[in-house]
């Protein structure tokens, strides 16, 4: 199994912070991208980066890079992993939201799987905080056309970590522990859906 990793958001994107400024989503984003990668990596798994880069890159550019790998290497042995951090408002005041989630794109597809695996890893490692569900389909997982879930050829899921707006939450995810728990839950949730478990 090939392994992407997909970084939200870049240090040029607009807004994408805190209403304090503290917490910054595409520093958050590749801090725990970097620990899934290193984990990964212990573990044999052949895992690389959609995003090396800090600016941000266009949607278009992470498919095409995505897609690539597909093609060389057989889109039944890829999977995409896109790690971002959630806000409710536009990042000028603080709001009330809170928990984790996992989207798909529309329909039954192969990201149902995977969304399936994440969601147990994450109510194994959180059952201390709220992990935000849409049962309306019969899985877990919340459904939107995002471009890098939508267009991509391999199984592909986009985890919202948790909000960044919610002055608690915040508070929580600019920890190291809350970087570490939620890198080996999708450690857990990745391994556990390559060996079948």
């Amino acid at each position: 199994m090939i392994v992407l990793i997909d970084n939200g958001h870049g240090i040029d994107t607009n807004g994408k912070r805190s209403p304090d400024g503290r917490f910054l989503e595409y520093l958050w984003n590749r801090q725990v991208a970097d620990m899934v990668v290193a984990r990964l990596m212990v573990l044999g798994v052949d895992v690389r980066r959609v995003v090396p880069e800090t600016n941000d890159i266009a949607l278009s550019t992470r498919v095409r890079r995505v897609n690539k790998v597909c093609t060389q290497e057989g889109a039944s042995r890829v999977i995409l992993v896109s790690i971002h951090a959630n806000a409710e408002g536009n990042g000028t005041a603080w709001m009330n939201a809170k928990g984790w989630s996992c989207y798909t794109s529309p329909g039954k597809t192969k990201g149902d799987t995977l969304a399936e695996f994440m969601y147990d890893a994450f109510e194994r490692a959180f059952p201390d905080r709220k992990i935000r569900k849409d049962m309306s389909d019969g899985d877990r997982d919340w459904e939107a056309n995002f471009t890098v879930l939508k267009n991509t050829k391999c199984p592909a899921v986009l985890l919202e970590n948790f909000f960044y707006d919610n002055r608690d939450e915040c508070d929580w995810l600019l920890t190291p522990s809350a970087r570490i728990r939620i890198a080996d839950a999708i450690c857990d949730g990745l391994v556990r859906y390559a060996m079948g478990l």
